[in-house]
């Protein structure tokens, strides 16, 4: 903690001297527990028949998180160029998505109802196949991902999800994943014929229990994917 502490004290010392440049003016730190526990869940930099591209963040700690101020880059590592602020305050165990699609197709796609937390990613620096994903809370850098080179998935027109709870927060992405249909609540979009993810649901999330009269409501709904998505969608409903 001392040598955080220290890290931090220098990294301001050079923002206020003039000496930052246009890239991020922080270190990232793996799972520094001064900040806030929402990190990096899902991607998919390349999408085959649903609307666009997407990361999506969750809240994996205890605590409500107020997501104003926070944003994404995947281009220069710059804080500020896609804003998360429209994700609202985001619940222990919810998740939130930065796409390109507008929210109406991306739902539609992926049968995830309106009230997931959604931004529309309000830039033309798309996700490559080689690239970095930002994650900043303010000026600091909260999650990263650097992915596209070494070994690790490709996540196109499927999604790439950490391979366990000891590589979220690590920028490891050799232990990353691409996920299967019908693996942690992942699905076809498109009525089953699209692309396969799992946005708007993070198997590490701690789940929180539904009141028996909801979930028996909900799984008279129709199939097992279809009932889990709209059970989470309950869950965030009543969390906000």
């Amino acid at each position: 903690m001392l040598k955080q502490n220290l890290i931090r004290v220098m990294l301001a010392a050079s923002v206020s001297a003039g000496l930052a440049t246009n890239a991020h003016a922080a270190t990232f730190i793996p799972n520094d527990p001064a900040f806030p526990d929402i990190r990096i869940t899902e991607y998919m930099y390349k999408p085959g028949v649903s609307p666009g591209e997407f990361v999506q963040f969750t809240n994996l700690g205890t605590t409500a998180v107020n997501m104003s101020g926070w944003s994404e880059d995947d281009a220069t590592g710059t804080p500020g160029v896609h804003s998360l602020s429209g994700l609202g305050t985001l619940q222990p165990g919810q998740s939130g998505i930065l796409a390109q699609a507008s929210q109406s197709a991306f739902d539609s796609a992926w049968s995830i109802p309106s009230s997931v937390p959604y931004v529309v990613e309000n830039g033309t620096d798309n996700l490559g196949s080689a690239d970095t994903i930002f994650l900043f809370d303010g000026n600091n850098i909260v999650d990263e991902l650097v992915y596209g080179s070494g070994t690790g998935p490709k996540a196109s027109a499927v999604a790439a999800v950490p391979g366990s709870a000891s590589v979220i927060g690590t920028n490891d992405w050799a232990g990353w994943v691409l996920l299967t249909a019908g693996q942690d609540g992942a699905y076809k979009s498109n009525g089953g014929t699209g692309d396969i993810g799992s946005p708007g649901f993070s198997s590490f999330a701690t789940p929180v229990p539904l009141p028996a009269a909801a979930w028996l409501l909900i799984s008279g709904l129709g199939g097992l994917v279809p009932a889990m998505r709209r059970r989470r969608a309950a869950v965030q409903v009543a969390q906000a």
